[in-house]
């Protein structure tokens, strides 16, 4: 372009019309480029190729000057791209190694692609292989414990409710106990107002093996001491509770509020203490240290544990083989069909006898019953109503479990007994409970305690190849996070209520766009690797505070 406009400026001297131009630029323009050839080829585009290639790098010049400018601009540009390709490799191999987690994106959780077919009876390997447990006590660890003389005070808790309520508030105990570096009296397990059981610390769990594990942890003891003289004190007086303890509390506040108090009496009672820690607001090693409690240190008796390998043993060879069971926690009692204040289907008369049933027992909330039908619609909706068993057993059959599957179902006396329970074991008719695994004599040492039956269902469903639970609660959450806590293999299945309500309720919709609802849904609602913090509590994952990279 520059050879254009020269050779258009010499025409224009040369003549005034257009044309005239137009007929004196060509000859100008050979001309020129006749010149170019006779001084050199560097000017003419075409004729680059002829250079030799190392005629442009620059950087070859002899010029000291031109040679050193250039060399470092070659080698800062060497230098980054290294530095590019070694975070590259860097990326790459910790993508490769990075271990299987779930993100949650609103209320989506989204799971690591595997390229194993998907199994009924475990989750993924990659899966199984991420996480190892991290919470269990250093063998040969220097204690950190104060000398007894150093003791902050004592401290005295009732752990109310049933076996598994009570079992979180001995944890939240000795986490408390650690943070105000105070020593701990053996908890009381409450009488529950709903089983009436009087079962003691000692007629559940290994007391030895609990004060044992946690010796380097939280001191101890298993009364109170001798030098406080009136015990009926400590459970009656006000001055020695401390009852302004808010739910989910964090560590700063027994700091703040609690321990004073403790150091001026020297022994005090907590209550109530149900549900008194928080679980994101206290520091990384008391979460650890509650796992600690909840998984190794907390053990029942030998004789409980014994019973309960025998009924896991049975129920893995009810085929004549060995075979793997699913364990299903039905919550369909009188009392949670009650307390839901959901509807389901029966005929007038059960639901006549139910409202006065509610109408006694929770007389605050029934009111005059005018409002009950559009708030089970909307707790239906929300996914809030326990699943009936018909429906656990349609959701299980859309999953893909067959008809032959070994099912050890967890429960208390179904509410409409073997009517309601028809359907379930109609699709599934290989169901058991203990009762019919084990024989009256075998059980009767363990009907003295409610909780030691309780006990037995938590074992064998600890121990099934797949768990499902069918409504909240402190005993499938325990379960879960128990499992989680071993490895993450075993499925825990948590149904997804309130989809199941919508397409349970949607007449046109088939068979087939059921099942792939059910799959699609259900694939990571499976106990899979997630963090642990704000989506979940301590108890059903303790991914975050309790595991580390396997």
């Amino acid at each position: 372009m520059a050879e254009l406009r020269h050779s258009s400026s010499l025409g224009a001297r040369a003549g005034s019309s257009p044309m005239k131009r137009d007929d004196t630029a060509s000859p100008l323009i050979h001309e020129h480029q006749a010149d170019d050839d006779d001084d050199g080829r560097s000017r003419h585009p075409f004729r680059d190729r002829d250079r030799p290639i190392w005629s442009y790098f620059s950087f070859l010049s002899d010029d000291p000057r031109v040679f050193q400018h250039n060399s470092r601009i070659s080698l800062f540009l060497v230098l980054f791209i290294v530095v590019v390709g070694v975070i590259s490799v860097f990326s790459i191999v910790n993508h490769l190694n990075a271990p299987y987690l779930c993100k949650k994106d609103g209320i989506v959780l989204h799971c690591p692609r595997v390229k194993e077919a998907p199994s009924l009876w475990e989750n993924p390997y990659s899966a199984t292989t991420s996480w190892k447990p991290c919470a269990e006590r250093r063998e040969g660890g220097i204690s950190d414990l104060a000398p007894v003389n150093e003791t902050n005070g004592y401290i005295f808790i009732h752990a109310e409710g049933g076996l598994n309520q009570q079992r979180i508030a001995i944890c939240n105990a000795v986490a408390v106990a650690k943070i105000m570096n105070a020593t701990l009296i053996l908890p009381v397990l409450k009488q529950d107002q709903i089983w009436k059981d009087q079962t003691k610390f000692e007629d559940i769990f290994d007391v030895d093996h609990f004060i044992e594990y946690l010796k380097d942890d939280v001191r101890i003891v298993r009364d109170i001491p001798d030098w406080f003289t009136d015990k009926s004190e400590l459970f009656s007086s006000i001055r020695r509770t401390v009852k302004n303890i808010p739910k989910y509390a964090p560590a700063q506040f027994y700091i703040d509020n609690v321990l004073p108090r403790i150091k001026e009496k020297k022994i005090m009672a907590l209550k109530p203490f149900v549900d008194r820690l928080g679980y994101d607001n206290v520091p990384p090693e008391i979460n650890r240290l509650r796992c600690r409690v909840n998984y190794h240190a907390l053990k029942f008796l030998p004789e409980i544990e014994q019973m309960a390998d025998l009924l896991v043993s049975r129920m893995r060879n009810r085929t004549g083989s060995s075979n793997p069971y699913m364990a299903l926690h039905l919550r369909f009692e009188k009392g949670m069909v009650g307390l839901s204040f959901c509807d389901f289907v029966g005929k007038r008369e059960e639901k006549a006898k139910m409202a006065e049933y509610r109408k006694k027992e929770w007389p605050r909330r029934y009111k005059n019953g005018s409002h009950l039908w559009q708030l089970a619609l909307q707790k239906r909706k929300e996914g809030r109503c326990p699943l009936e068993p018909g429906e656990v057993a349609v959701i299980l059959r859309a999953m893909g479990y067959p008809k032959e599957t070994q099912i050890y179902v967890a429960s208390g006396q179904v509410y409409g007994g073997q009517n309601r329970m028809a359907p379930l074991r109609n699709m599934f008719p290989n169901l058991v409970t203990k009762e019919e695994l084990a024989s009256m004599e075998e059980l009767a040492v363990f009907r003295k305690h409610v909780t030691s039956l309780a006990a037995l269902d938590f074992l064998v469903c600890l121990k099934s190849d797949v768990f499902v639970m069918t409504h909240g609660g402190n005993f499938a959450k325990l379960i879960i996070g128990a499992r989680r806590y071993m490895g993450h293999r075993y499925k825990s299945i948590k149904p997804d209520k309130g989809l199941m309500s919508k397409s349970f309720g949607d007449p046109y919709m088939g068979w087939a766009t059921f099942v792939e609802d059910v799959v699609v849904t259900h694939q990571t609602r499976t106990g899979l690797p997630e963090e642990t913090f704000p989506n979940y509590d301590l108890w059903e994952n303790p991914l975050t505070p309790c595991m580390c990279k396997a």
